[in-house]
């Protein structure tokens, strides 16, 4: 058997996220269904990791397993059965020990606000009507680098034996009418990066103070933190791997 990475990207509108659930549309069934085709024996597909509802991937690793030689022009052949809201960008043969979800050290995610109303931004950007100051918000961002406990931003009953992240960057940035919440762990929770979005927000608008945000992760409770921010502006953007590092350009 042959182990391949297949790398991908998917708009994540249409979606009920990246892992197959019962009675829902989700971006592994799509891509699993597409793989039948031309990987006749192939068995489980293992992700990078898990995406919400309507959130978006610029770069996102699968591995598969096949005894099979494949086709030429596999990549070609995928995009043209695949639905066009998800495009294959490459594979690549490794290793039978290599792991998508467990071989990545890191995980990148960008999150992006707009501040006037634009009915061609909505799908990839949150409209938020009030101008935020970077300067608090990235002084809260600040507490959150280094080994933390992120409970109070994980949604709850999730399976993770824990919720230890490290986190090595975070930073949020100007761009055209707008900014950018960038944020590198070497793994992240269910949610994580929406709620801290959500609880930055107020910081930024000035009715918290920077140090809220290390009140709410000592809280260690999803009720100390702030309402989830709007999926849409959520893009997993860059996974690194031994020997193996591939980002988006967007």
């Amino acid at each position: 058997m042959a182990r391949y990475f297949l790398q991908l990207a998917y708009d994540g509108s249409n979606y009920c996220g990246w892992q197959v659930q019962p009675g829902v549309n989700t971006v592994q069934e799509e891509v699993e269904k597409a793989l039948a085709i031309f990987v006749k024996d192939l068995g489980r597909v293992v992700g990078c990791g898990r995406t919400d509802t309507g959130v978006h991937a610029s770069a996102y690793f699968l591995h598969f397993d096949t005894a099979m030689d494949l086709p030429e022009n596999f990549c070609f052949k995928m995009n043209a059965v695949l639905p066009m809201d998800i495009a294959i960008n490459g594979i690549m043969p490794v290793n039978g020990d290599f792991h998508a979800r467990f071989s990545a050290y890191s995980r990148s995610y960008d999150y992006f606000i707009h501040f006037s109303k634009n009915p061609f931004r909505n799908a990839y950007s949150v409209y938020h009507p009030r101008k935020l100051d970077l300067e608090r918000m990235n002084a809260a961002a600040e507490f959150l680098i280094g080994e933390r406990d992120f409970t109070s931003f994980s949604k709850g009953q999730t399976q993770t034996k824990t919720n230890i992240c490290n986190v090595s960057a975070a930073e949020w940035k100007h761009i055209d009418d707008g900014v950018v919440f960038s944020i590198t762990a070497n793994r992240f929770l269910r949610n994580m990066v929406r709620a801290i979005v959500g609880t930055m927000l107020p910081i930024g608008e000035g009715s918290e103070e920077p140090n809220h945000i290390l009140a709410v992760m000592e809280k260690k409770s999803r009720m100390a933190a702030g309402k989830s921010a709007h999926p849409q502006g959520l893009f997993l953007k860059e996974i690194r791997y031994p020997e193996i590092h591939v980002a988006s350009n967007r």
